[in-house]
């Protein structure tokens, strides 16, 4: 088992040699948000799909650099995930009401701009090549603000995984290696479980959907 100390330098060094990775999944994201503000119709199985890509990312970078845990359950959530996905049957995404939105945006915000592990760098560099995914936390951060603000996308099983997920990575990392910051990601996966039992925000259909 790699010590703390050995799990941060490699995570470093993932953010660090990876920024331009880094850059395309800001504009990826930057992309999912234009679509949803431009209106356009997203059916909750594509953008669920959409969200659970860069887990895979996270894990392909964690098997190059010898984080063989991270590799394992990061391809194991995003294969979950995507399952997960192919059987929404959400026809159009809807937004939740103000008290999810905003921590889900403040989420979104969180993962975007990540303020660790870049090093020898301006503050600014951090709004389009902090680590999102390259690393667990804030990817986890993104796709669960994602999660919050668009309801869950109707699904008790997606939101159960993230939650999870997340609790997990959220207290690994503010607990064992010291990143306190992580606890924002923690509070957001214990408000995803809140969404997974929440039927007035996923829907009547929550129970069919995501069984």
């Amino acid at each position: 088992m790699p010590t703390p100390e050995e799990i941060l330098a490699g995570l470093s060094t993932i953010a660090n040699d990876w920024r331009l990775l880094a850059i395309f999944w800001h504009g990826y994201f930057a992309a999912l948000i234009f679509g949803l503000f431009a209106g356009l119709c997203l059916k909750g199985r594509l953008f669920g799909i959409l969200l659970a890509a860069p887990m895979l990312s996270v894990s392909a970078l964690a098997w190059i650099h010898g984080n063989t845990f991270n590799g394992f359950f990061f391809a194991l959530t995003g294969v979950v995930l995507i399952g997960i996905a192919a059987r929404i049957q959400i026809e159009r995404l809807s937004i939740a009401p103000m008290r999810f939105t905003i921590p889900g945006a403040l989420l979104i915000l969180f993962g975007w701009v990540y303020p660790h592990f870049l090093q020898d760098t301006g503050a600014t560099a951090y709004l389009y090549s902090a680590p999102t995914g390259l690393v667990p936390c804030p990817t986890l951060s993104i796709i669960i603000g994602f999660t919050l603000v668009l309801r869950g996308l109707g699904s008790r099983a997606w939101c159960l995984v993230l939650s999870a997920v997340g609790l997990f990575y959220g207290a690994f990392g503010a607990g064992q290696l010291g990143v306190t910051i992580d606890w924002i990601l923690f509070i957001g996966a214990l408000a995803t479980v809140y969404v997974a039992f929440s039927t007035h925000l996923t829907g009547n259909r929550l129970g069919e959907i995501a069984r």
